[in-house]
């Protein structure tokens, strides 16, 4: 294995920690409905926990409702009973064959947690960084019949490509937490 195939798998793996932050965001609410805020639900069915859009069809028809849809109308207390106990704090209500989830207003205080467990996110995507740019690390100083100074390069462009990847998620997390204190 060479430094360049070491750096290329590290950025891949830090590009998968940037994403997984990118869509833990995405789920967090903001000022108007997006079917994706419930992708972090899961919904016990036929004895085993499966993600809201495995099991549903999630849409928002309205800038302060989401409409999910089971596939499996039997399954509509099930999937009710997930987004209630979820911690996204939504109130669903069964209306025949869909459930209606109707988005309260956001308080100063609601604002604040939600910042809170966006910072949260945050810091879970740099933690996935620093593990990617950990091991990579480790590989260098393990490769024989490098020389130092193409080991410490590596290095110094390893540390540059985590930089750049935690300057994303801090962006995105700006990004996000203006989102949700805009009123």
């Amino acid at each position: 294995m060479s430094t360049k195939q070491i750096i290329t798998d590290a950025k891949a793996a830090m590009d998968k920690g940037v994403e997984a932050a990118k869509r833990e965001f995405a789920s967090v609410r903001s000022g108007k409905a997006s079917p994706n805020m419930l992708d972090t639900v899961k919904v016990e069915m036929y004895g085993q926990l499966m993600a809201m859009n495995q099991c549903a069809n999630v849409s928002a028809p309205e800038p302060r409702l989401l409409v999910v849809t089971p596939f499996d109308k039997g399954q509509l207390k099930a999937v009710e009973k997930a987004i209630r106990e979820s911690n996204l704090g939504l109130d669903p209500a069964i209306q025949g064959t869909i459930i209606r989830v109707p988005l309260p207003a956001m308080n100063e205080q609601r604002r604040k947690e939600l910042a809170k467990m966006v910072h949260k996110y945050a810091e879970d995507g740099r933690i996935a960084v620093r593990h990617a740019r950990t091991h990579a690390r480790d590989l260098l100083k393990k490769l024989n019949g490098v020389s130092e100074d193409e080991v410490k390069h590596a290095e110094k462009e390893l540390q540059k490509v985590h930089d750049d990847e935690i300057a994303k998620i801090d962006a995105l997390m700006k990004a996000k937490e203006q989102e949700l204190m805009e009123v």
